[in-house]
């Protein structure tokens, strides 16, 4: 594949474009920066397979860290003589670490969305461009099969997405009922609610998985059809 567009840029270059993009950016263009980047030689194809890789990789940053609050969480259930206070601290930092990969997987997919429906909408109204029928009959087939697997892809992410949402209220629960109840009671009532939490998590690691074997498969399409 290409090398990803921020390393196409020369070093000479860099400040200056970093200072433009951040502007246009800022200024909710979208076009804006998809015009300069084609000036750039840098296709909204390339952009929308770099987004791709990055939302599978936030993805799989937050596998890591949502494993990882899970076992914190479970240390402050089984070692009930750790001072409530620090157990409460780790649980708000489990919870905290754990809404900034959120966060981060949000950000992540709705990057991908903007520029595949700017690469969608650009695709569309260039077939009528073509002088000849079965080019623009073949460009439009490679069109509708691509939105296709693009669609399928957003949906299991979306769906990855969607799995994060009881998860992180389980854990600002948790976080809260400790920050209000610092008392031994508290991690009583917690035990119950620890298997709840971890068939969550379960449940949230396994739709991610699916979601980044689909992204895998959409970079592998994408790039043999661009071929």
């Amino acid at each position: 594949m290409t090398k990803r567009y921020h390393e196409q840029v020369s070093v000479s270059s860099v400040w200056r474009l970093g200072v433009l993009f951040s502007l246009l950016w800022l200024a909710g263009c979208s076009s804006m920066y998809y015009a300069t980047m084609e000036k750039l030689g840098i296709e909204k194809r390339d952009i929308m397979v770099d987004r791709v890789e990055d939302a599978r990789d936030a993805q799989h940053e937050a596998q890591d860290t949502f494993r990882s609050s899970l076992e914190r969480f479970q240390q402050v259930v089984d070692v009930p003589d750790t001072p409530l206070k620090a157990k409460y601290e780790q649980v708000r930092e489990a919870y905290e670490q754990s809404e900034a990969a959120a966060d981060e997987v949000h950000e992540r997919i709705d990057a991908v969305q903007d520029v595949a429906e700017a690469l969608f909408d650009e695709w569309q109204d260039e077939l009528s461009r073509y002088d000849s029928a079965s080019l623009r009959r073949s460009s439009e087939r490679q069109l509708k099969n691509t939105e296709h697997h693009y669609q399928q892809l957003m949906k299991s992410m979306r769906q990855a997405e969607d799995r994060m949402t009881p998860v992180l209220s389980a854990f600002e629960d948790q976080m809260l009922f400790l920050k209000h109840n610092l008392n031994a009671q508290a991690i009583g009532a917690l035990e119950g609610e620890l298997g709840h939490i971890r068939q969550d998590v379960d449940q949230l690691i396994r739709q991610m998985e699916v979601s980044i074997k689909d992204s895998e498969a959409f970079i592998q399409q994408f790039r043999s059809t661009a071929q």
